[in-house]
């Protein structure tokens, strides 16, 4: 493959993101802002869970490094 052929298959695939991105639909400040909350609360929620789920294993194991003395 030549250099002229990849710089015309470069320019080609240029023009075609062009064109694709004008058919996006971006969103108002209004649906920016509810997404961004709802992606906020869920990582908070996930966090939430994720902090739970490692103090109760770390208790449970605690609990059984008890149980041997340990």
């Amino acid at each position: 493959m030549g250099a002229v052929e990849k710089a015309k298959e470069t320019r080609n695939f240029i023009e075609e993101c062009w064109v694709e991105l004008q058919k996006v639909t971006w969103p108002d400040q209004d649906q920016l802002r509810s997404a961004t909350l709802v992606v906020l609360l869920f990582t908070i929620a996930v966090s939430g869970i994720i902090w739970l789920m490692d103090k109760s294993v770390s208790w449970i194991i605690g609990q059984i490094m008890a149980l041997f003395g340990a």
